[in-house]
């Protein structure tokens, strides 16, 4: 128990990352660590799983695995008409401002600990300083189904949104069997392989190779663009919208709401992100509690602007697709103002995947220079700096399912392992005000420990808001996580040495 429970210092962790031929190059300012807050957070979220959330999810065959958890605890199974789960209506907009609220009180913690452990790693880093190796291995082996799954998802949606630009700008339309998913929930749909997921993925991983501060730049301008995409639908499309449509404003009840929250929970991870890139801003202290704090506030505001007018123009029973803001936006027919939102949607969703593959390429990179993963996850090139091969293998552990699944698939797995890492963050900040009270944080949590209770209480009431079904295959993810820990990693753990 002792072996699993050791922690690793502060100091140590800090040493480490500044070992010769491990350094990462420090190039980063507060506003690039808030535009990959914002990379990140606005892609995915706002342009596919709004709809989807809105409307809900109805699905061929009735199983209690697909009831949320919090009903059949409230409810039992067989007062539940198994078919799916309720959409949150109108209502998306308050699902999108409750989480927000869950996220700014997980995203306080995350300040503290990023303010005072400025490594790669984000919450595995920080739960092997506080909790112990097996939670840091635990955290970390979610983290990667984390990132991976969410990029998966917004590929998915980016291969929609390209397909609609093909075909309202040019008149292409691809063949379906090497643009759609292999696999739609449990269904076949004739098609082989989604080839424009992959090939983005493919793509961004290249610019990642090539080092950090190029990354970021491309981030800044995309980030730039689909904030003026997401401004222009908000203002041109307002004026199509009709009262009518919003009532009743939570047609399921609160229910829907939280079910809704949970099914677009893992939009908002994009903070986890910018925590991701603590060994490479040149002022940890201050500028990663800027950025993740920044780019809270702003994606909240565009969240709940884009899903009142999104539910305004169309019926909500009708937002249930991959591109629900282009198509509403082509029945009302506003086809231009489409076309430029669709661009802007791309680049939006460029961004998410480029800041997610960079998050996920740095969590396998501190694994594997605390011993937990294979020594070659740790190489850093010798010229751009950068953890290559980790980012090489995110990207095809990334594209291939990419190219398979549907997004319903990914995002719930996704939303379970973002919020169990939220949760343990938080148990991070109250273990290290107890601890080690007189270490020096460049930002504090107010109200400690009321907020990170809070935040704790409120990730596990959205996680019993997504079905039973995912948490039986977070299970096994988990599981087989820990058989490779105990086979693998206790072994070759640093600290273990």
């Amino acid at each position: 128990m002792s072996q699993l429970l050791r922690t690793k210092s502060i100091d140590a962790l800090i040493a480490a990352s500044e070992e010769p031929g491990r350094k990462l190059h420090r190039s980063l300012g507060p506003w690039s660590l808030a535009a990959l807050g914002i990379g990140a957070v606005i892609g995915s979220g706002i342009f596919i799983l709004t709809g989807t959330a809105a409307a809900g999810e109805t699905l061929s065959f009735p199983s209690v695995l697909h009831a949320p958890v919090l009903d059949l605890i409230l409810h039992g199974p067989n007062s539940i008409a198994n078919v799916g789960r309720p959409g949150a209506g109108p209502g998306i907009a308050l699902s999108f401002f409750l989480v927000a609220i869950v996220c700014g009180l997980a995203g306080l913690c995350y300040a503290e600990l990023a303010s005072m452990i400025p490594i790669a790693g984000s919450a595995y880093t920080y739960s092997y300083a506080t909790l112990g190796e097996i939670f840091a291995w635990i955290i970390g082996w979610d983290l990667i189904l984390e990132y991976a799954v969410s990029n998966m998802a917004v590929a998915v949606g980016f291969s929609a949104y390209f397909n609609d630009i093909l075909d309202n700008l040019f008149g292409i339309h691809l063949p379906k069997a090497l643009s759609e998913p292999m696999m739609v929930g449990d269904q076949l749909t004739g098609s082989w392989f989604n080839l424009p997921s992959f090939l983005v993925l493919m793509l961004l991983t290249v610019v990642l190779v090539r080092g950090v501060k190029e990354s970021a730049s491309a981030n800044n301008v995309m980030v730039i663009i689909k904030i003026a995409a997401i401004l222009l639908f908000v203002f041109a499309a307002s004026r199509h919208v009709k009262s009518d449509n919003w009532v009743p404003f939570m047609p399921n009840g609160f229910s829907g709401v939280l079910t809704g929250g949970a099914i677009v929970f893992f939009t908002y991870i994009g903070f986890d992100s910018v925590s991701t890139a603590g060994e490479e801003c040149r002022d940890p202290q201050k500028d990663l509690p800027f950025g993740i704090i920044v780019s809270l506030i702003i994606c909240t505001i565009l969240y709940v602007a884009v899903s009142l007018v999104l539910t305004g123009i169309q019926p909500w029973k009708t937002l249930n697709n991959a591109a629900p803001v282009a198509n509403a936006l082509k029945a009302i027919g506003m086809d231009n103002i489409r076309s430029l939102v669709s661009t802007g949607a791309l680049c939006g969703m460029l961004s998410s995947l480029l800041v997610f593959q960079y998050g996920q390429a740095r969590i396998w990179f501190a694994m594997s220079r605390d011993g937990l993963l294979p020594k070659v996850f740790g190489k850093v090139h010798t010229r751009y700096k950068t953890p290559h091969v980790s980012t090489w293998v995110a990207g095809f552990v990334v594209g291939i399912p990419a190219g398979i699944w549907d997004i319903g698939t990914f995002a719930d797995l996704s939303n379970i392992g973002t919020l169990f890492a939220f949760a343990l963050v938080s148990a991070g900040v109250l273990v290290l005000r107890k601890k080690q009270p007189e270490r020096v944080r460049g930002f504090r949590v107010p109200w400690v420990p009321v907020v990170p209770v809070l935040s704790i209480f409120f990730c596990f009431v959205l996680m019993m808001s997504l079905p039973l079904q995912t948490w039986l295959r977070f299970f096994v993810w988990l599981i087989a996580g820990l058989v490779i820990y105990f086979t693998f990693g206790r072994k070759h753990s640093a600290m273990a040495a």
